[in-house]
């Protein structure tokens, strides 16, 4: 299906919906919306953090280094996983700077990065807060 017969679509959805007036200038803020929300970078580096929070071996992972640093070996044996496996894991977690490698001898230990978890603390806690407050209204 192409764009325009999509767009055409909506726009025929919307129209019956509700009374919009110009159901296509409508659609057009609708989609200013959207992009909006993409170009924030805010909203970007959020949707980073949530992304890598959300998957349990990598959320088990931060679980984890919040005792202590570990070694891959450790985190291996944790998640019960190959090398390769946790590696990945590891690279999307310091991708996304909430972990930091420190080579000790030949293994690299991990830790959290405490900077990096109070600014998604504050990201988050302004958007739920943003939610809350609509709810008061």
């Amino acid at each position: 299906m192409t764009d325009e017969i999509r767009k055409k679509r909506i726009i025929d959805t919307l129209s019956g919906c509700a009374n919009f007036g110009d159901t296509v200038k409508f659609y057009d803020d609708l989609i200013q919306l959207k992009d909006k929300f993409y170009q924030d970078e805010n909203n970007s580096t959020l949707f980073n953090y949530l992304e890598a929070f959300g998957n349990k071996e990598r959320f088990l992972i931060l679980d984890m280094l919040k005792e202590k640093d570990r070694c891959v070996c450790e985190l291996e044996a944790i998640l019960q996983k190959t090398q390769p496996a946790v590696s990945h894991h590891l690279r999307i977690l310091e991708k996304n700077n909430l972990i930091q490698a420190i080579k000790v001898g030949k293994f690299s230990h991990y830790s959290l990065v405490r900077s990096e978890f109070e600014k998604f603390q504050i990201m988050w806690k302004k958007w739920t807060d943003h939610i809350t407050n609509w709810f008061r209204i």
